[in-house]
């Protein structure tokens, strides 16, 4: 079946989105949107996303826009699927801007939302159920890194939602030769995911950037699912959701693969590098940064015991020096493994 894809964002995650639907074999027509119309001019003469993906010839047939956000409705109202591939941060107001869309709309960012005067920051669908309740919505994550997918190299993703149709929607977008999508409607387990792999990515590249070798590394990425387990447990998630794409996958793709931000933070901060010097260099969003204190900030609002996140936040906020978060956790009193995540 041929779709009328819509993507909104042209950021690396957006293009490579865009540019895998447009060469599937169903040739869906797909149109790639950004604010910047000189960004969008550019990257139709030559083809290519110079800025967040140099180097990758992007498909003839992918067509772009600059609309103005105002009427980004009347874009979508011709749409099969509406992807929102903005970071975080502008997934409220677009998701506003798309409240009455009557094609699904799934969105493929990662984390939660910033809190705003002393309320509890939001996972992405929390953030529709505010603004847009009544659109079939969804995301589409898992283990992926948007040049690979660009490139057209091999990746498996999850398509979540309570709504079948828009996990189909999703499935028939983007399932092809070189991009494997499983559906999934635990929503809640998959933005969990997403969002605090992030945070565990810092702190593994934090461990590796402190050479403190492989045993380590695999110590802090079981205990990081440990906590991203029980967190989702909490938020009502399925536990078998962990141990799948979007779980353990994302995390160990995440954690040390790297193309990855987040881990290019952790060892910019072993280095000795500040925080701001660490964000400057990268160029790019790093999710994990941001969300890192509302993950903490959700556990102790559930009671959720997240120690490596919490280091995390004190490593960022500057309340801990490197090598003090290191031992911060390895001084910690000895426990039982629970290999039951319900226990």
């Amino acid at each position: 079946m041929v779709m009328n894809i819509i993507v909104l964002g042209a950021g690396a995650w957006g293009t490579a989105l865009a540019a895998s639907a447009s060469m599937q074999p169903a040739a869906h027509a797909v149109t790639l949107w950004a604010r910047d119309a000189s960004q969008m001019a550019a990257m139709k003469a030559q083809q290519e996303n110079a800025r967040y993906l140099p180097g990758v010839s992007l498909p003839p047939a992918l067509a772009y826009s600059a609309v103005p956000v105002a009427e980004l409705r009347a874009l979508a109202g011709s749409a099969d699927l509406v992807v929102v591939a903005t970071p975080m941060a502008a997934l409220r107001p677009m998701l506003t801007v798309l409240s009455s869309c009557k094609a699904p709309v799934a969105w493929v960012c990662k984390g939660f939302e910033a809190p705003v005067a002393g309320e509890i920051g939001l996972l992405a669908h929390e953030v529709q159920a505010q603004v847009a309740p009544h659109l079939s919505a969804g995301v589409l994550s898992g283990p992926s890194f948007a040049l690979e997918v660009a490139r057209g190299q091999p990746t498996a993703l999850v398509a979540a939602s309570a709504h079948e149709s828009v996990r189909l929607a999703l499935v028939a977008a983007f399932h092809g030769p070189a991009l494997r999508v499983y559906a999934n409607d635990d929503i809640v387990g998959v933005e969990v995911g997403g969002a605090v792999k992030n945070v565990l990515a810092i702190a593994t590249g934090l461990c590796d950037g402190l050479g403190l070798g492989l045993n380590a590394r695999a110590a802090l990425i079981t205990r990081g699912l440990a906590e991203m387990t029980r967190l989702g447990l909490a938020l009502g998630a399925n536990a078998t959701t962990f141990m799948g794409l979007s779980g353990l996958g994302d995390l160990v793709l995440t954690a040390t693969g790297d193309l990855s931000r987040n881990r290019q933070v952790g060892l910019a901060l072993a280095q000795g590098q500040s925080l701001a010097q660490a964000i400057a260099a990268l160029g790019h969003v790093a999710e994990g940064v941001y969300s890192a204190r509302t993950v903490v900030q959700r556990a102790a609002h559930l009671a959720v015991d997240m120690p490596i996140a919490q280091a995390v936040v004190a490593l960022l906020d500057g309340r801990l020096t490197a090598p003090q978060a290191v031992a911060a956790l390895m001084g910690r009193e000895p426990t039982v493994e629970q290999l039951d995540p319900t226990a």
